[in-house]
């Protein structure tokens, strides 16, 4: 076996996402200050920083105003959009109507915000971040937590290059290399991998209200001139939704006669039937998105999941030698549908404690004070106002439940407060057995405003290498065939937003395909699986979509 080589450094980040490139970026502000060294590296799995970025997105600039003060001076792209004309329309199979805007606290409004491509801000944060000295490594992923003899993280290992889909070393084989930390932050990003295994290994939700998660499944379309609106806001929600299963879609006019389109779906939902990707596909349909689109052209396609638990949600952060930052512990604000802001700043707050903590000339223990900054900060403050929202709507419905929620939201705004949190139940336990539950019949795709979904994933520009090991990996390979098709008429065939699962015929028995190279990344399989067979692991370096604008 090859030997790996190590790197040392202060602090490891894994992944370029808005909250781990905040920490950089923070981490290198304080050094500078003090007058003294400090190194920090990233790794990102994506191809590029961005590729595997996807939000809607409408971004509160609140974070950045703190992390680089004078960011619309120095070409940031985040600032080209503000946010100008703001709606929330609910929907009923072909009308309309406005919710006004004296229904929902000021804090909902938008103002102040902007709409653009979070990729493209990720990739200007990761220029100022190397400008600053950071090392970023895009298309190595991080695949392998590594553990001191105290039990404390050590660092990450990056995965294995050239290995074949059975096992052997191919020609260009390169083992994984060792990146050693003082401490190391975990920025993967909702559901990553290494992120599970430091849950479970040091019981970081033993306290909180098990995370829970919604499929943002999204689009860019460049639309007719004359349709276009910068910076007009529209959320919608209702149809083609039912009561037993929430969500909504949003539709932003950004630059460059562009809009940014999607929907997304609370993977708490019931019915083993319901697809997320034909939801979506039907609420383009909708006259008055419909009418947005007609002449235009799509252009992209991806999808994520998204953390949806909010505040009784949020895990023990610090442990020894490592922090859980951004989407990776959850500070997704639910009813804003709003994360960014957030995860920056919690990346901006560990970076401070383990600064702090460095200059200390300690290494390797728990940063008690960022769990206690964060509990301290605006974004805790933020979630506490929305924390009974999402389980509000995913208990009483959504009608009821969303009348419920703006009940609980005026009343915390007004600071009286109600005097209890609701709880979460795991997705993947929220399932009716097929025979308790109702077949929906989805229309075909048009090919103009619905599209089915292989021609969706061409738009993501996903790759994987073919012959490397499958990264959706079965616990116990008989289960889809044996529970999931027969008790559940196989959902892995319709929650999976690329295509990668489906069941087919096999010496006159049914067996699970695993089309790995569509995989897209959501995560989606890995939460809502029913039986949690499913582990999705990190695929080889630069594997995945290249998401260029998303």
């Amino acid at each position: 076996m090859s030997e790996r080589e190590s790197m040392q450094y202060d602090v490891v980040i894994v992944g370029a996402g808005p909250a781990g490139l905040s920490a950089a970026i923070r981490l290198k502000q304080l050094a500078i200050e003090a007058g003294r060294e400090l190194s920090v590296c990233i790794l990102e799995k994506g191809s590029e920083v961005g590729a595997h970025i996807l939000s809607g997105a409408v971004i509160d600039p609140k974070a950045l105003d703190e992390l680089i003060p004078d960011w619309k001076e120095q070409d940031c792209p985040l600032g080209a959009v503000p946010v100008t004309r703001n709606e929330h329309w609910v929907l009923s199979k072909t009308k309309k109507r406005s919710m006004p805007h004296l229904m929902t606290p000021s804090w909902m409004h938008n103002k102040g915000t902007y709409t653009g491509s979070l990729g493209n801000l990720c990739r200007w944060l990761a220029g100022k971040a190397e400008e600053l000295g950071v090392e970023i490594f895009p298309g190595f992923p991080a695949a392998e937590v590594l553990f001191n003899d105290d039990g404390s993280v050590k660092g990450v290992a990056t995965g294995d290059m050239g290995v074949a889909r059975d096992g052997t070393h191919k020609p260009d084989y390169q083992p994984g290399m060792e990146l050693h930390g003082r401490y190391t932050f975990f920025a993967e990003g909702a559901r990553g991998h290494l992120t599970k295994e430091v849950k479970r290994i040091f019981e970081l939700e033993k306290d909180s209200q098990p995370q829970i998660y919604g499929l943002g499944i999204k689009e860019l379309w460049d639309i007719a001139p004359a349709k276009h609106k910068p910076g007009h806001v529209i959320h919608t929600q209702g149809w083609p939704l039912t009561d037993d299963s929430w969500g909504g879609g949003f539709l932003y006019h950004q630059d460059n006669n562009q809009v940014a389109l999607g929907f997304v779906v609370a993977l708490s939902y019931c019915n083993p039937y319901l697809s997320p990707f034909e939801e979506f596909q039907r609420w383009k349909q909708h006259p008055s998105i419909r009418a947005i689109l007609e002449g235009g052209k799509r252009v992209s396609y991806g999808a994520r999941a998204i953390n949806e638990g909010g505040y009784q949600s949020i895990p023990k952060l610090a442990f020894p030698g490592g922090a859980l930052i951004g989407c990776s512990a959850g500070f997704v604000n639910v009813p804003r549908i709003k994360g960014t802001h957030t995860a920056m700043k919690s990346g901006m707050l560990a970076a401070e404690a383990a600064f702090e903590a460095i200059a200390a000339d300690r290494s390797n223990d728990a940063l008690e004070d960022y769990d206690t900054a964060l509990h301290a900060s605006w974004v805790a403050k933020e979630l506490k106002m929305v924390r009974n929202v999402e389980p509000m709507v995913a208990r009483f419905g959504g009608t009821l439940g969303t009348l419920l929620a703006g009940i609980d939201m005026w009343m915390r705004t007004l600071h009286i407060g109600l005097p209890f949190t609701m709880k979460h139940h795991p997705d993947n336990t929220m399932l009716l057995r097929k025979d308790q539950a109702k077949p929906i019949d989805y229309p075909k795709p048009d090919g103009v405003i619905s599209f089915d979904r292989l021609s969706s994933v061409f738009l993501s520009n996903t790759n994987h290498e073919e012959d490397q090991p499958i990264h959706l990996t079965l616990k116990d390979a008989a289960v889809p065939t044996a529970v999931n098709l027969p008790d559940y008429a196989g959902p892995e065939a319709r929650y999976c937003p690329a295509g990668v699962y489906e069941f087919v015929e096999e010496g006159g028995a049914p067996r699970l395909q695993i089309n790995a190279q569509n995989c897209v990344h959501c995560k989606t399989c890995d939460i809502k699986d029913p039986t949690q067979n499913i582990n999705w692991v990190t695929p080889e370096g630069g594997g995945g979509p290249n998401y260029p604008n998303m």
